[in-house]
This record gives structure tokens, sequence and C-alpha cells, in this order.
């Protein structure tokens, strides 16, 4: 059992306390994380550095917010993005606890509307890749609320590092409810592969290119909750 403060005070089966995936993939897999997102800092760095022109124009507001989220084994971490929303916005979620993404959602400001459709808020996680608690590819990472309620076929997901996409995000994006997604993402670690990552990657590229699911269609926002301490409070100036 992993130590509670680390693990969200949840424990993992047996089978789920080492890492998904041969060693050889792992490797890999972790070296092409460190390559790549070593090599994107400058590049990302100037987009980061256009975008946060854009956010202080919008509402003169901060311009990252670093959201609590579990990673692989059930450890917390700060993940980084672009703040999307008006500063102190609660994070109001559905009945499955998945995020509310309305297309009218009066929390989104002017950027975050764009940022939402592209996907550009996510690039400050390379900062995340580069530290080791997220990688490129893997199922996205969930609050510590949502990870201690998985049943224990669904705390496989914990036994790899989450990512910036996923298979699910390659295929349904922000349009399926929390339990289609899950299985979604139990699918990949069940079926890791170097290959499988790269169809991922191309999957991922044309999603965002077509802007596809961007908003659950039909979701039902009279049944709705806000999740504490999850506001984006915790900025950066």
């Amino acid at each position: 059992m992993l130590n509670d403060k680390k693990n969200n005070g949840f424990s993992l089966a047996p089978d789920n306390t080492k890492p998904s995936g041969s060693l050889i993939y792992r490797i890999i897999k972790r070296g092409f994380d460190v390559l790549f997102s070593a090599a994107l800092m400058i590049p990302v760095g100037i987009l980061i550095g256009i975008f946060s022109f854009a956010i202080k124009i919008d509402d003169g507001g901060s311009v990252f917010y670093m959201a609590e989220r579990t990673g692989r084994f059930g450890k917390t971490f700060k993940m980084f993005k672009l703040r999307s929303m008006k500063e102190n916005a609660p994070d109001i979620r559905l009945a499955d606890g998945s995020t509310n993404n309305g297309d009218d959602d009066p929390r989104v400001t002017r950027f975050g509307k764009f940022a939402r459709k592209t996907s550009v808020d996510e690039l400050p996680q390379i900062i995340n890749i580069l530290k080791g608690d997220m990688s490129f590819i893997g199922p996205r990472p969930d609050t510590p609320i949502g990870s201690a309620a998985y049943t224990d076929e669904e705390k496989i997901i914990l036994t790899v590092r989450p990512g910036i996409t996923g298979y699910n995000q390659a295929i349904n994006r922000n349009s399926v409810l929390t339990k289609e997604k899950l299985a979604n993402d139990i699918y990949y670690v069940r079926h890791l592969s170097l290959w499988f990552d790269i169809k991922i990657i191309f999957m991922t590229l044309m999603t965002v290119l077509k802007r596809k699911n961007v908003n659950r269609d039909g979701a039902n926002l009279d049944d709705t909750f806000v999740l504490e301490n999850e506001k984006e409070t915790t900025e950066i100036k």
C-alpha cells in the first residue's frame, strides 16, 4: 500500500502497484518525453508568451493556474495550464463528475473560448512532462476526488503517467461520459505500445484541427455541482 498522503487516501490493488508496459517500452517512452519536452521549451515558451499577452489584454488577470491532479500510483501533482476561465471561477461539474464545457459557459474568457477549441491552454504541461509528472501520451489526469472513486478495475489507469493527450481524447475529446472515458483509458493501458502512441498523436492532431467534440452535446446543465477546492485560484502572475 502506498502512503495515503501521496495517493489521496486510497490504496491500489497489488497488481496495480507496478508500472504497466514493458521495461523497454517505458525507457523509450520516457526518453522521448524528456527529449521532446526539452526541445520544445523554447518554441512553446514563445507561444506561451504570446498567449500570456492575449490573456492580459483580455481581463488583466493572472496567466497561469495550477490544478491539483492525480498522477501515476495516485501521487498528486500540480498541473500547469494557461488560464481559460475568469479568476476564482468555480469548477462546475456535471452529474457524472466530468467538466462542464458548454459553448455558452459564462466562466470562460474570450481567450478561453479559443484555447478550448485548440487546446493551447495545455501547452505549459510540457513542464510537467519534463519533471516526470506526465507524458505526452496517456490518460488525462483526474482530480484527487475523481480518482479516489475509481473501482479496482479502473485503478489500472494509475499505473501509467497521465498524458497531455490520450486514446479517449483522440477519439472523443470532451464528448463522452466519465465511465466511457475511463473504459477507453483502461483499454489504452491494456494495449500499451509505441505504435499505439504514435497513432494517438496523429489521431489527436486530426481531432484538434477539425475542432471535433470540443463540448458534450445534450449535457444536462440542471444537474451540476461545484467541485470544492478546485477553483482557478492557484495562480502565477
